[in-house]
C-alpha cells in the first residue's frame, strides 16, 4: 500500500536534493529512494552513503512496508564527533 511520506534531507543530502523536504508517495524505502533520486544524479550519488530514520527509528530494510504518513529523514555521514 502506497503512503504519502514527508521526506526531510539533511546536510549534503539537502544540498544534492536542492530542497529541505518534500512529500513522496512510496510503499517501501526502496521505492522512496527510487522516487527521490529519479532525475537527480547528485542525490543518487550521495544517497548511497546515507542512513534513514523513519519516524525517528533507524531503517535499513528497503523492502519492508513503511508506516502510513511517516516522516523519513535522509542523513549523510557526518564528520566530527
Amino acid at each position: 500500500m502506497t503512503a504519502v511520506l514527508l521526506v526531510r534531507y539533511f546536510a549534503g543530502a539537502r544540498a544534492a536534493a536542492g530542497l529541505a523536504e518534500e512529500k513522496v508517495e512510496a510503499a517501501t524505502l526502496g521505492e522512496l529512494v527510487a522516487a527521490v533520486t529519479d532525475g537527480r544524479p547528485k542525490l543518487a550519488s550521495v544517497i548511497t552513503a546515507c542512513s534513514f530514520l523513519v519516524d525517528g527509528t533507524s531503517w535499513r530494510d528497503r523492502d519492508a512496508a513503511l508506516p502510513s504518513a511517516a516522516t523519513v529523514d535522509i542523513l549523510p555521514p557526518f564528520a566530527g564527533g
